[in-house]
């Protein structure tokens, strides 16, 4: 594609505008080289944390632990982290190669998809998570007809279906561009009409904000205020879990993470009429994007600080497996020096009915 000032249009400081070469939107050397810096080692932190957490808490929750409704949410909201911080280093990649793309246009789309689905998959999960708190503690008999693993699995399915969708724009829109000597990876939402890219640009970003941020978030504030109104007015009949509060905790972290960046999505429609807010935009849209992705290994460091049965799944296997490599190694010691000694060789040691026999 040839560089033309058309192009320019359809960057969005999602795809980090601010390190374009516009002449009109040149930015401090100095300024860039922070974000730079910032960005990958938030970048590296999250990748490293994780994989070694969502990680271990697929795991737990697959392998050690009891199936139930609870742990079928916070396995499959701990699979989307993971799916999404395997893809990390292509963007760690990217931002030390000065934003220049070196994977091509179905990487570029891939890499963008699998981002978007994380967060609308995160988001869902944590919602079905909040409202099921509510079901279960208030209304026990409905949740104890209806509240099954069938159908928890079958919601999974339908969030994970719904992510996919509302994720396919980046699918669509993403592509790759030569600009001078860089390749960078964009939103293409179109090679020449201003107007249809902007359009474009809105709407994607209102469903985005909407679907993925209020609507959760309103549903979300309303289960736990019913939630605590009926705690209340119990008087300590119904008590809230350990598992409760670690579900509070992890819904507070996915907002306090997203919040920044979705308000920078809704600040950033205003450069199609301005550049007024570009230094605003500039210094803090890289930030609140890495501080969106830093969410996805809070979510295991909370399981295992607040989850009491985490923590001690997490104690027995890791005693047991402390346990299993001391016995081999013993095992192995023992045999070395059996070896070692002159005239006593494993073929050498009689078999014990043998000894048996002879006595």
């Amino acid at each position: 594609m040839e560089d033309s000032g058309e192009d320019y249009g359809n960057y969005t400081y999602e795809d980090y505008l601010e390190y374009g070469d516009l002449e009109e939107l040149k930015v401090d050397h100095s300024q860039k080289e922070t974000m730079h810096i910032i960005s990958v080692v938030i970048y590296i932190i999250s990748f490293i944390l994780g994989l070694i957490g969502n990680g271990t808490v697929i795991w737990v929750t697959a392998f050690k632990s009891k199936k139930t409704i609870n742990s079928v949410w916070l396995l499959n909201l701990a699979i989307a982290d993971f799916v999404f911080v395997l893809f990390l280093p292509f963007s760690i990649d990217y931002i030390l190669r000065d934003f220049h793309w070196d994977f091509g246009v179905a990487m570029c789309k891939i890499n963008s998809f699998v981002s978007v689905m994380n967060m609308y998959a995160s988001v869902l999960f944590l919602t079905v998570l909040s409202i099921d708190r509510y079901v279960s503690l208030v209304h026990l008999n409905w949740s104890q007809r209806y509240r099954t693993l069938c159908w928890a699995w079958i919601v999974c399915g339908c969030i994970w279906v719904m992510a996919a969708a509302l994720s396919c724009p980046a699918l669509i829109f993403r592509d790759t561009m030569r600009l001078h000597d860089k390749v960078v990876c964009f939103n293409n939402f179109h090679e020449k009409d201003r107007h249809t890219a902007t359009m474009r640009h809105i709407v994607i970003v209102v469903i985005r904000t909407t679907v993925g941020f209020l609507l959760p978030f309103t549903a979300i504030c309303v289960s736990g205020i019913l939630l605590t109104i009926k705690v209340k007015q119990s008087g300590g009949e119904v008590r809230l879990s350990s598992f409760s509060r670690t579900v509070s905790a992890v819904i507070l972290a996915f907002f306090l993470c997203w919040a920044p960046f979705h308000t920078f999505s809704l600040m950033e429609l205003t450069i199609h009429s301005s550049y007024y807010l570009h230094n605003i935009l500039r210094a803090g849209f890289p930030l609140a994007t890495s501080l969106g992705f830093f969410n996805s290994c809070i979510n295991p460091l909370l399981y295992m600080l607040l989850g009491k049965k985490v923590r001690r799944i997490l104690k027995h296997a890791c005693l047991d497996i402390t346990k299993n490599s001391l016995r081999e190694l013993s095992q192995s010691l023992s045999a070395t020096e059996m070896e070692s000694v002159p005239g006593i060789h494993q073929d050498s040691v009689p078999d014990e009915s043998v000894a048996s026999s002879t006595l």
